[in-house]
């Protein structure tokens, strides 16, 4: 029986366009869909965009744009990543636009204020606008913000807050028990601790003037609207129809055994404390899995909107191409740690591993399958022994692939299939199916069974090695099994697959 299989990533502020951080989290997701897809199970992909956010409003008032305008272009800037990216979405909300996301967020709230979650206070706190979030002093970095570095606005006003000190001892319990998984350890521990040390209420309201109007208003409160990060975080069953509990609700989070979030190492709070507590006073399925990645940077500074450190991934893709960016992200990023970009870095990863190594490869064997069995790849030869490492990296691939996808390590996974690529080049080098032709050509007989044993297992790991990828790089896998799929018994004409690139290219 398939398995189903939810992956969400966060929703990103719409106060600009895109940048490559936020194409990390998409690619790592859609490699995680396409894997459960290919494995045969049944995926929902949601992606979208958080427009309900004071950052949103701020931007448009310094372009002199309304809101509502700033934010739809944007958001459509977001949405067109599917294409440049390859990204295999199922599903892209955008909280101001979708009519399932209001009436989900206000049964939400209805949903915790029945459980006596909610209450109503007078507070005075600093306010970073950035993070949308209020910090103790004890928190600031030399009186900062420690995310963006800037100093916090102080604000006074009459707010709702939620009952989060209420469920300190639950959270605990669920993510120590590993009821509700947080990838990797540190980022688990870390959750740990900041719960150990006692949680407080959190406001989850803000003045409608402090709002400028925008967002959703408070259901029996007009004069507030929802904080903007309760509104947000609701997307992830908004956009299952939770406002009715209707079938995608119930198949893909009521009922379904995995319902993974992705998402950077700055919002590890809201999603792996603030979002499961509200979950239980709604009385609602928790997420399983909590995956978190780190952050890219580019000489050193964190790539983000907030920063003003942007890489435009539609300008690399128009560069260098969607597979080679999609490689960078998925071989180059630590599973623990953040990872510097440079486009240096993006052409040598590209030029070495798939146009030396993969695209080589492929090319090599297509032509020797033309050029000593005129096209048409020998079948059936058994496996030499020579060709027993090759055959064992690809027999154990799928499944450590598998696995490394699994603990969220998109380094390891790619390392599995790159153990495919090495030992199918080493083998070439060793059984030299050139000098084979050759001694065939002298009538040796046993160099002509040789070779078209050679030639047949370098063709058959060439095509695991589409299955494999397929995931990773969906365009070259495709490119990949056609070069090695027989029509009417003969592969097609080798082509090449990479062209080498230059930092310069455009």
């Amino acid at each position: 029986m398939p398995d189903r299989f939810y992956v969400t990533t966060t929703i990103p502020y719409v106060n600009a366009r895109p940048h490559l951080g936020f194409a990390l989290e998409l690619v790592q997701a859609d490699v995680l869909a396409r894997h459960r897809r290919q494995r045969g199970d049944e995926v929902r992909f949601l992606t979208g965009t958080d427009d309900n956010s004071l950052k949103n409003v701020l931007a448009a008032e310094a372009e002199g744009l309304p809101t509502q305008d700033l934010v739809d272009r944007n958001a459509a800037a977001f949405e067109a990543l599917r294409e440049p990216l390859a990204l295999s979405f199922d599903d892209f909300i955008r909280t101001s636009r979708d009519p399932r996301h209001r009436s989900g967020v206000e049964r939400l709230w209805r949903a915790c204020a029945a459980s006596g979650d909610l209450y109503r206070k007078h507070y005075e706190g600093l306010y970073c606008v950035g993070c949308e979030q209020f910090y103790t002093e004890a928190e600031l970095r030399d009186g900062r913000c420690p995310e963006h570095d800037t100093a916090p606005q102080r604000v006074t006003e009459q707010n709702w807050f939620f009952r989060l000190s209420r469920y300190q001892d639950r959270l605990h319990d669920l993510i120590e028990s590993g009821r509700l998984r947080i990838e990797p350890a540190a980022r688990r521990n870390e959750v740990l601790s900041f719960i150990a040390a006692g949680l407080d209420d959190f406001s989850v309201s803000r003045s409608q003037t402090r709002a400028r109007g925008w967002g959703i208003p408070v259901p029996g409160d007009p004069d507030q609207v929802v904080y903007v990060w309760w509104d947000a975080l609701g997307n992830y069953v908004t956009a299952l129809d939770y406002a009715h509990h209707g079938p995608d609700y119930r198949r893909w989070w009521a009922d379904s055994p995995r319902r993974v979030h992705l998402l950077g190492k700055g919002v590890v709070r809201f999603h792996a404390v603030y979002w499961p507590a509200m979950l239980l006073s709604a009385g609602e399925p928790l997420p399983t899995d909590i995956l978190v990645h780190d952050y890219l940077t580019a000489d050193g500074r964190k790539i983000s909107k907030s920063t003003g450190v942007a890489v435009d991934p539609v300008d690399l893709v128009a560069r260098f191409g969607t597979d080679p960016v999609r490689w960078w992200l998925l071989r180059e990023v630590p599973r623990v740690g953040d990872a510097d970009f440079t486009v240096e870095k993006l052409v040598d990863r590209a030029n070495g591993d798939l146009a030396d190594d993969l695209g080589n490869l492929v090319n090599r064997v297509v032509t020797m399958v033309h050029r000593y069995r005129a096209g048409r790849p020998p079948t059936g030869t058994g496996e030499p022994a020579d060709a027993q490492r090759l055959t064992t990296a690809s027999r154990h691939a799928p499944r450590l692939v598998a696995a490394a996808l699994d603990a969220f390590d998109f380094r390891g996974a790619t390392a599995a299939i790159w153990s495919v690529v090495e030992e199918a080049n080493r083998f070439v080098e060793h059984v030299r199916p050139w000098q084979l032709s050759r001694a065939e050509g002298d009538g040796d007989l046993d160099a002509a069974a040789n070779l078209d044993a050679a030639l047949d297992v370098l063709v058959r790991a060439c095509r695991a090695l589409a299955e494999l990828i397929g995931p990773f790089l969906p365009d070259t896998a495709g490119r990949i099994a056609a070069q090695c799929t027989p029509s009417a018994g003969r592969l097609p004409d080798p082509r090449p697959l990479f062209p080498k690139i230059t930092a310069s290219a455009r």
